[in-house]
């Protein structure tokens, strides 16, 4: 049996309308690189949605996203340093979503006052999108008969090796 590798990735990115774009992308990338092309829709889609409210609502725009794939879990976590946010309010209409939308998550708070919303998503190791066959290229039903009216033996001349050899000694 094969097992999977586990693999973390950390962004930290200043958020902006524009911005939310951009780290869906990165994040695909990250997720098609470790064969889990999968899960890129309900990953970027999730995070962007975060993303989009913790702009709406945040002061400090600065912001931390890390993924961790164990194998048979995909974690996504996105974390700030904003005091002021409460995620049971500010948050609710986004957070009712992403529990829509994943097999588990969470909020907690940081040392430092900030706070750490996650959620994960289910998948084995090595799940990828199956390729489609491709048609076989045609082939000759019937062989063809050689070209030459002669014999290949009546094609062959006589040796000129032998009287360059002979014309030496």
């Amino acid at each position: 049996m094969k097992t999977a590798v586990p693999c973390y990735y950390h962004l930290d990115v200043d958020v902006s309308p524009e911005r939310v774009g951009q780290v869906g992308r990165i994040l695909a990338a990250h997720l098609r690189y470790w064969d889990l092309e999968n899960l890129v829709a309900p990953v970027c889609g999730g995070t962007g949605m975060l993303l989009k409210a913790i702009d709406r609502h945040a002061t400090d725009k600065c912001l931390s996203i890390e993924m961790w794939w164990n194998g048979q879990h995909l974690i996504t976590a996105v974390g700030g340093n904003d005091r002021e946010l409460r995620p049971d309010q500010d948050l609710r209409s986004c957070l009712e979503q992403i529990a829509a939308m994943s097999d588990g998550w969470g909020c907690c708070a940081t040392d430092t006052g900030g706070k750490v919303i996650w959620f994960s998503q289910r998948a084995r190791s090595g799940e990828r999108v199956p390729l489609v066959p491709t048609a076989p290229s045609p082939s000759l039903r019937e062989g063809r008969p050689v070209p030459r009216a002669l014999p290949v033996t009546a094609l062959a001349a006589p040796a000129v090796e032998e009287r360059v050899l002979e014309d030496a000694r």
